[in-house]
């Protein structure tokens, strides 16, 4: 495991050190770093993210890294979960406080939540899921299983990206896969042992790449 060389992509937005002590407690070897030759030699990535979109994006372009990311996943296939608002960078642009561009890794749009059937903004605290697509990433967890989310902005797409969806006031996307990019709007790093098994998924998902590729 210590030669898969996972990178948690540290670009000044968010949690990235909880995601690190998740995946620390479970025993596997994390990188956390945002340099370019530290992206280069990954052989998958976890992208965290708390707070304002366009700020991440900003940040993600002030180093210079998005199209290094872009080769990575979609050209050598690597895989990439993102986070919350690092699940949100995968579309193509975000509503929030104007119209801002996404990474354009999943086709969608990011726009916010409605207040709704007694439902407030943000989304704060523990859902159920329903999972729809349980290989690779939720193949240790129950359908029905909860997670804890905290955000004002959810992800549209064409229904075929939907590996689970959340009901709060109306379904919402949950999780997201496409090939070898995943994304979830909840945080697994705050889920207790929900988000342990997620991440043990996750990661065993990438050590089997590994193996079939050697």
């Amino acid at each position: 495991m210590n030669g898969m060389r996972v990178l948690i992509i540290d670009y000044g937005v968010g949690n990235h050190q909880s995601v690190f002590n998740a995946l620390n407690f479970l025993g596997y070897n994390v990188l956390l770093s945002g340099n370019k030759e530290d992206i280069a030699r990954a052989k998958a990535y976890i992208l965290p993210g708390v707070g304002a979109f366009a700020e991440a994006m900003k940040n993600l372009r002030r180093m210079k890294v998005i199209d290094l990311l872009k080769e990575q996943i979609l050209s050598k296939k690597k895989p990439i979960l993102g986070i919350c608002l690092g699940m949100q960078l995968l579309a193509d642009y975000s509503e929030e406080n104007g119209l801002h561009k996404g990474m354009g890794l999943i086709e969608g749009r990011v726009v916010k939540l409605e207040s709704q059937h007694g439902f407030r903004v943000p989304h704060v605290g523990w859902s159920d899921i329903n999972i729809i697509k349980r290989d690779p990433i939720f193949n240790k967890n129950e359908d029905k299983t909860h997670f804890y989310f905290d955000h004002s902005y959810h992800f549209i797409c064409n229904n075929k990206y939907i590996s689970a969806t959340c009901r709060y006031g109306k379904d919402i996307v949950a999780s997201l896969q496409k090939d070898n990019i995943y994304g979830v709007q909840f945080h697994p790093e705050k889920s207790q042992n929900n988000g342990l098994k997620l991440f043990r998924s996750f990661l065993n998902y990438i050590q089997n790449i590994e193996s079939i590729a050697y």
